[in-house]
């Protein structure tokens, strides 16, 4: 049996739609174009001419890489063929002179993912809730919203404090997170981004737009105190309700939250939260010998 892997075009389409993934409705199928060009690229695995398995990934800041779409025809299943086809993407990744990092982003309950980046030998970075809400009003008090920071400079030095002396793992965009370099915060986007100090001036809030077919104000926060500090809640909210009327639709926060922000939640608070993801990565200088691809 003739196994070759590709990068797919446009004109792959039609091989795509003749796969049997079992998944209803698959929005890989609306976003082709998009996730097969440009900073985008996707890889097939055809067996006889058949197209069995699917993979792509997505550059981030010039040196990130995000592995994901990965989909398997049923009838193909049980053959080790994710991980055949994923690990010669990683290659090719890794072949670009600029990218420094490759990781990917999978539920927790997606075990056979999961399986698929333990071959891989990417390691497990962090664990994250994306927590997700229509109306936070019943978490404030009333208390003041916090002060809004203006300044590039001011900004860059609560990024470099949290973020790239630490390493810390930064949600760069909903369903998008990786350990923070300087290559992730430009002056540009920090520009874009809004910026809220508590009164004491020991706690920041980042609020940004986001659009995941629907549009998100993404909160990011990295203390466990979430019930704590006076005026967080508020500040989110007014924040959502100002995205809201610019983009005159209704908006969604969605938060990133650790297993232990989470376990500060009131019992009756208003989140959708469904398995957490869990991010996995490798970098250049520590990845090893990865699984051999026989064609």
């Amino acid at each position: 049996m003739e196994k070759i892997i590709r990068q797919l075009t446009l004109e792959d389409l039609h091989h795509l739609e003749e796969m049997d993934t079992g998944i209803e409705d698959d929005y890989i199928l609306r976003v082709y174009k998009r996730i097969s060009s440009g900073s985008s690229r996707l890889y097939g695995l055809f067996m006889d001419g058949r197209l069995a398995s699917i993979g792509g990934y997505t550059i981030f800041a010039k040196q990130y890489i995000m592995l994901g779409r990965m989909r398997s025809d049923l009838r193909y299943r049980g053959k080790n063929l994710s991980t055949q086809l994923m690990a010669h993407i990683m290659e090719q990744a890794f072949e670009l002179s600029t990218i420094q990092w490759i990781g990917a982003n999978t539920q927790q309950k997606n075990l056979s993912a999961r399986r698929v980046m333990d071959k891989l030998g990417l390691a497990e970075v962090s664990k994250l809730y994306s927590a997700i809400s229509s109306d936070i009003s019943s978490l404030g008090a009333g208390s003041p919203v916090w002060q809004e920071i203006m300044e590039i400079p001011y900004k860059q030095a609560w990024i470099d404090r949290l973020y790239i002396q630490t390493g810390a793992v930064f949600p760069y965009e909903c369903y998008y997170t990786f350990p923070a370099s300087e290559a992730l915060f430009d002056d540009a986007e920090l520009a874009q981004w809004s910026f809220f100090e508590n009164p004491r001036k020991d706690r920041v809030l980042i609020a940004k737009k986001d659009y995941k077919r629907e549009y998100y104000l993404h909160a990011i926060y990295p203390w466990d105190d979430i019930m704590e500090q006076p005026g967080f809640w508020e500040t989110i909210s007014m924040a959502q309700n100002q995205l809201s009327k610019k983009v005159n639709n209704q908006a969604l926060l969605w938060i990133d939250l650790s297993p232990d922000q989470v376990n500060t939640l009131p019992g009756r608070h208003p989140f959708e939260l469904p398995s957490p993801w869990l991010l996995y990565g490798i970098d250049r200088h520590n990845r090893k010998q990865l699984p051999a691809f026989s064609g």
